[in-house]
Order: structure tokens, then C-alpha cells, then sequence
């Protein structure tokens, strides 16, 4: 839906932004001087009267213009600005789809990227749980039907889905982190990838990473050692962490392996990526290292889609990785399908699913595809010549069609959602979620996502992120995604992981970590269980993103 002439009365960015989340959602944009218009004006006002949030449309169209209002008082047990701009995007919403007829969007109002928090805060604060420590599963559907405006799908996915995580975010203590290692290297660069990874180079500018990666992974196993930390989870990430050389992957794995590993890690994870980076010596250096979880990420099953993206491998590859995996240990084995890509049909996200599922794996992850700032498919979206026909990309319409589809044929043989987490641009407004095995639940994605856990990060474009719940804040430190930075500044970052970590923690003496020998402990079985009685503090800075989504 194309606006001519286009009007908020507000410069606060805050509400520029929300006010951008909800227009993104249903398309409606500025047009170029070129393209003829649906509305030739469109202006937006809101105003806060006492405990009321009123918002005002005004429209015109063909020369007639039409006014619209929305109005609704702030909850008085939210804080108040963070409930002022939900209540700000939620009548904006109500006017786009009750007076101008827009069809809604699967998740409402609700446009961040972790949505389950949400739910997970409304549960440590007592909300839809019992006196016997029930959960109430229909009563927080409800309210995230009525604070967001999700449909009943959603709203019912998203409480599933965070009363799953909860025995894993219950686990260990203020002293139980996950690592992040970051191995920004691939083999090539696919259509759609926006991540910070880099085509491998030669061996010597491998080599000179391996030096500097080195150095802040023994930074980070002092900073373990001197806070008594316990590692649940391990999880080398990219890039494509395969894609390095195999002399290059086995220093990198053992020098991990020696740094982290103890008799607390209870998953140890290896983004394997690109079927034709799984080589044997690599699966055996994995083994012998005690890694647990990997993936082999298809994308697709369609080989003339491989081709379109830029993936460079075979569906045949795809189908001996797995194998080899499968034959060489007790892998758990994830793999990945992105829904929506170039020139795909329904018929062939059915087609794809079906030979994954064949295959059996503990894990499978389905992905909307996003278009992303930093991706070719972006950057040729932008040069204002190619246009999304040219690409040949399903509409929001057919990727829910093919999310339906996928999530029946995967609940059908027994997998259940565990995580879920959203992105800007999205294909068809819904989300990237994960599908697993009972018991196969992959523990770092869900850390990760609740963002409760302390995660030290390690490598290029690694984040450490470090919860301070006695003083209501998030800390963060950010390696640089860029090669060259990150090697050149790497005692910059491993100085302020140092200091974010000091802000929050107190060293302690005398702390041996446990030998990693002979250890054989594999994750608990995860099984649904009651919210706990006693409610966690809550943290103010990450209560006001959760509202403001």
C-alpha cells in the first residue's frame, strides 16, 4: 500500500519506530514520485490525557478524506512509558483493520525479536500461575490476544512454547553461563545471509586468526576460572565453523575443548552448516573432543534452489553428511529449512520436509526468510531495479500457508516446539522456530533467547551478554564483526568483556574447575513442569523491550 504524503506528530524515535514496526507489518509505504498512490495523505497523532492513549488517523483517498480514532487507558501495573507506546501501536492496529478494512498480521502488535519473554515475565510475577503452582495456559493466551493482539495460533505457540523452556531456564545458578565462539568463515556467501562471516582466505590469514582466537579464548577461560563459573553449554558458531581447513579445525576444537569443557557442560554444540565442510577427520576430531550437538542445514531439498542461493553443495551431500554423522556417534543432529525462498512452492517445502524428516534427525529448525540489511538479496532489493517479482519470492500469504503445513507434518511425527525468536522483515510476519525430539531440546537456544544466563562471547562478532538482576540491567560487550577489526582490537574486546563481567561479579578464591576426563554426562530429559512458586526479580531494562514490542 503505497502513501503520498505521510504525517506523525511525534519526533520522539521510540515513537517513530513503533509506528515504522506497525506500517512494515502491512506494507505500507511512501511512494516515489513514479508510483501512482492509495492514499494521498496519511497522518498520524496520538495523545496521552491522564491514564488514556488516544490516537487519531486522518486519510485521504480520491479526494475524500476520512478521520479515525482509537482509544485505550494504560494498564496501571506496567510501567507507564513502555505501556503508553504498546497502547500507541495497539490502536494504530485497531484502526488499520477495523475502519480500513487490513487484514491483521499473525503476531499483532508484537514486533520483538524474543517474544516468549514476555510470557516467561508475566509467570516469575505470579501471572497465570495457581497457588498450587499450575499454570493456567488459556489465561495467558488470552492476555496475549488482548495486550497483543496475536491471533489464536500464535498467542497459544508462544505460551507452549515458554512453558517448554522453563526447566531449562530454571537450571544451574547465577553461576551457570554458556560460551559463544565465533568462527566467521564460510565457503561462500549465500543470497540471503546477512551474518558476519567472511569467504575463508588463504591459510596464513587463517592462521593469524587462530593466533588471536587463541589469546581471547584463554582470556576467557581465566575469567571462568576467576569467578568460579560452571559452563552448561558450549556452542561454536558463525559463520561455518567446518568451512575452516582440517588442521585449522582441529587446533580450534581442542583448544575450546581444554578451555571450557568440565564435568558441569551438559551440551556441547558445533554449527556444521554447509553439508560439503563435513569432512570424516572433522567428525572424528568432534568425537573425540565430546562434542554433542550438530547441525547439517539443507535449507532446502530442492537442488535447483541450492543453485538460486549460492549454497554450492548437492541434495546427495546433504544426504552423506547425515549419514556419516549418524554412523560415527551419538550425535544429536539438527537441521535447518528456510520457508520462502526464491522460486519455492508449497509443493516444494512439502517435497523438503518430507526427505528431512526421513532422515530422522533430533532436530529441526524452520526459518522464514528474512530480507536483511548486508544480504545481496537486500542490496539488490535497494538498487531500486530489481524488485521482489524478479526474485521470484513467495508472498506472506503463501509462507504461512507453508509454516501451516510444516508445523502439522512435524507435530504429525512427533516433534514439539521448543524456541522460537522473530526478525524485521520477516516473510510472512511470523517466526524462526525450532522443532525438536522430546528430551532433544538444544539448551543454549533457549539461554540465549530468555537472555537470563551470562554468555561469555568468544571470537569474531561474539556478544557476551551478562544479566545484572540485582541492579535491573542487561551488560553487554561486542567483539567487531569485521575480520580485520576484530584482529587488530582483540585486547580491546577482551578488556571490556573483563570489565562487564566485573560489574556484575565478585572473583573468588581457590576455585579448581572439574577435570574433563572420562566424563560422560549427557543433558537431562527436559519435561514440562509448574512455573515455581517464589516469582525472580524482575529486570527493568529487559521488562521495558519486552513492552515495547
Amino acid at each position: 500500500m503505497k502513501i503520498k504524503n505521510f504525517k506523525l506528530n511525534s519526533e520522539d524515535q521510540v515513537i517513530v519506530k513503533i509506528t515504522g514496526e506497525i506500517l512494515r507489518a502491512f506494507h505500507i509505504e511512501e511512494a516515489n514520485e513514479f508510483e501512482p498512490v492509495d492514499f494521498e495523505k496519511f497522518e498520524i497523532f496520538n495523545e496521552v490525557h491522564g491514564a488514556t492513549v488516544k490516537t487519531r488517523l486522518i486519510v485521504k483517498s480520491n479526494g475524500v478524506e476520512r478521520k479515525f480514532t482509537e482509544s485505550e487507558n494504560v494498564n496501571p501495573n506496567e510501567r507507564r512509558g513502555a505501556e503508553i507506546h504498546r497502547l500507541i501501536k495497539k490502536n494504530l492496529y485497531k484502526i488499520l483493520t477495523k475502519d480500513l478494512k487490513i487484514s491483521g498480521v499473525p503476531y499483532g502488535i508484537m514486533h520483538g525479536v524474543r517474544p516468549t519473554k514476555i510470557v516467561h515475565r508475566w509467570l516469575r510475577g505470579g501471572y497465570g500461575v495457581t497457588s498450587h503452582g499450575v499454570i493456567d495456559r488459556d489465561k495467558i493466551s488470552r492476555r496475549l490476544r488482548a495486550d497483543y493482539l496475536t491471533n489464536f495460533e500464535k498467542s497459544a505457540l508462544l505460551t507452549e512454547v515458554a512453558i517448554r523452556q522453563i526447566p531449562i531456564l530454571n537450571s544451574g545458578d547465577e553461576k551457570t553461563i554458556g560460551v559463544y565462539v565465533g568462527i566467521p568463515f564460510c565457503v561462500t556467501r549465500c543470497l540471503y545471509c546477512s551474518f558476519p562471516s567472511n569467504v575463508l582466505p588463504d591459510d596464513e590469514k587463517v592462521a593469524e586468526f587462530m593466533q588471536v582466537l587463541t589469546k581471547d579464548i584463554d582470556a576467557a577461560a581465566a575469567e571462568i576460572k576467576r569467578y568460579g563459573f560452571k559452563v552448561q553449554s558450549i556452542y561454536i558458531g558463525g559463520g561455518t565453523p567446518t568451512a575452516l581447513p582440517e588442521k585449522f579445525f582441529a587446533e580450534m576444537l581442542n583448544k575450546v575443548t581444554a578451555a571450557f569443557y568440565s564435568t558441569s557442560v551438559e551440551e556441547f554444540t558445533v554449527e556444521c552448516g554447509r553439508p560439503d565442510t563435513i569432512t570424516a577427520e572433522k567428525i572424528s576430531v568432534m568425537k573425540d573432543c565430546r562434542v554433542s550437538r550438530v547441525s547439517v542445514n539443507p535449507q532446502t531439498m530442492q537442488q535447483k534452489t541450492l543453485n538460486k542461493i549460492g549454497r554450492q553443495h548437492s541434495v546427495e551431500q546433504i544426504y552423506t553428511a547425515f549419514k556419516n554423522l549418524r554412523d560415527a556417534g551419538d550425535f544429536e543432529i539438527n537441521m535447518d529449512l528456510i520457508l520462502g525462498l526464491p522460486g519455492e512452492t508449497l509443493d516444494d517445502v512439502k517435497d523438503s520436509l518430507e526427505k528431512v524428516l526421513a532422515l530422522n534427525p533430533d532436530d529441526i529448525t524452520l526459518h522464514a526468510l528474512a530480507i536483511k540489511r548486508g544480504s545481496q538479496l537486500q542490496t539488490q532489493l535497494a538498487d531500486e531495479i530489481s524488485t521482489l517479482e524478479d526474485f521470484d519470492l513467495p508472498d506472506d500469504i503463501e509462507v504461512r500457508k507453508m509454516a501451516d503445513v510444516a508445523e502439522k507434518m512435524l507435530r504429525g511425527k512427533n516433534y514439539l516446539p521448543y524456541y522460537l525468536y522473530r526478525q524485521g522483515y520477516i516473510s510472512g510476519q511470523i517466526e524462526n522456530i525450532g522443532y525438536c525430539k522430546r528430551g532433544a531440546e538444544g539448551i543454549y537456544n533457549v539461554q540465549i533467547m530468555d537472555e537470563r544466563q551470562t554468555i561469555l562471547g568468544v571470537g569474531a562478532a561474539a556478544t557476551t551478554k551478562v544479566p545484572d538482576n540485582e541492579n535491573l540491567r542487561l551488560e553487554t560487550s561486542f567483539n567487531a564483526k569485521d575480520l580485520i577489526t576484530y584482529l587488530r582490537d582483540v585486547d580491546k574486546y577482551i578488556e571490556n568483556r573483563s570489565n562487564v563481567l566485573a560489574e556484575v561479579y565478585k572473583a573468588v578464591e581457590n576455585i579448581e574447575q572439574p577435570a574433563a576426563d572420562n566424563i560422560e554426562q549427557p543433558a537431562a530429559e527436559i519435561i514440562e513442569q509448574p512455573a515455581a512458586e517464589k516469582p525472580v526479580k524482575k529486570n527493568e531494562k529487559e521488562e521495558e523491550k519486552i513492552i515495547d514490542n
